[in-house]
């Protein structure tokens, strides 16, 4: 596309990019591929998901997927024992609401499926035991709003995960993401924030964060790599022979130097006093 031709949807990005042959390892990376379902137990199986489950509560509740797309985490909670509620503004049988009915029935489980944006949430105050957002964050129209609405409604000493937000070290530096992410160019929408930001809004919703993951220390932000594969590059570029030598610190004080537009950042927490 050039910069005269009009965005494409969500729906029309995605499969433009499924007919592209030089994007079908992006395409399966974002479990953008069909069926659905097949890409959904993928995801539950991944090294991502993997990792996050050391995350979340041990006993699971009542779960908000906010800007659920597919429905690929609110299926990997439901499949771990969560009540899940999926909320999803686009209705798209491709990336959307619809993707997530036919998910929920071809995989014979229960998601509730909510149609609207994570600004005004049609819940009651202290709904669920987590919130869970991937790449929805830096999607947001109003940043501070929307993490004072899930404050609202996680309980006292719920948990709020949310993965693979992008980051930049500087205003200047959006425009540079913008100018080399995939799917923006196609459809528009991306965004990215100052670290900082992203823990003040966070902060505003009245959660306390206990965990801040860098671009380069776990699986979660890695995916589709993982910290082997990031040991294994590390090693080659050292000349070091012992790959699995390397410790986890290292990659933490690695990711910890990256200073790329966009990087990808993690955020755990639990909401410690009543949002106000």
């Amino acid at each position: 596309m050039n910069a005269n031709e009009p965005l494409l949807s969500a729906e029309e990005a995605v499969l433009l990019l499924r007919g592209q042959p030089e994007s079908q390892e992006l395409v399966r990376a974002c479990c953008y591929d069909d069926p659905v379902i097949e890409a959904a137990r993928r995801f539950h199986t991944s090294s991502e998901w993997t990792a996050l489950r050391s995350y979340l509560p041990a006993v699971p509740g009542r779960a908000l997927d906010i800007g659920a797309g597919r429905g690929i985490a609110s299926f990997s909670l439901a499949s771990d024992g969560w009540n899940v509620t999926a909320l999803e503004p686009d209705s798209s049988s491709v990336v959307g609401s619809g993707a997530i009915r036919d998910l929920a029935r071809g995989a014979g489980i229960n998601i509730g499926i909510v149609e609207t944006w994570g600004e005004n949430l049609p819940f009651p105050d202290e709904s669920f035991d987590l919130v869970y957002c991937r790449s929805v964050l830096h999607h947001a129209y109003d940043l501070c709003r929307l993490c004072r609405e899930v404050g609202r409604v996680l309980r006292e000493g719920g948990t709020f995960i949310a993965v693979r937000e992008h980051v930049i070290s500087r205003k200047a530096d959006l425009q540079i993401f913008l100018n080399n992410h995939p799917l923006h160019k196609l459809r528009g929408g991306e965004s990215a924030y100052l670290l900082q930001e992203y823990i003040e809004a966070i902060r505003s919703g009245g959660i306390g964060i206990d965990h801040i993951l860098n671009p380069k220390e776990s699986d979660i932000n890695l995916f589709p790599s993982t910290r082997q594969e990031m040991k294994l590059h590390l090693a080659s570029k050292i000349g070091w022979p012992f790959p699995n030598a390397i410790p986890d610190i290292a990659l933490k004080l690695y990711g910890a130097m990256v200073d790329a537009p966009g990087r990808l950042y993690s955020f755990i927490g639990v909401k410690s006093h009543v949002s106000r």
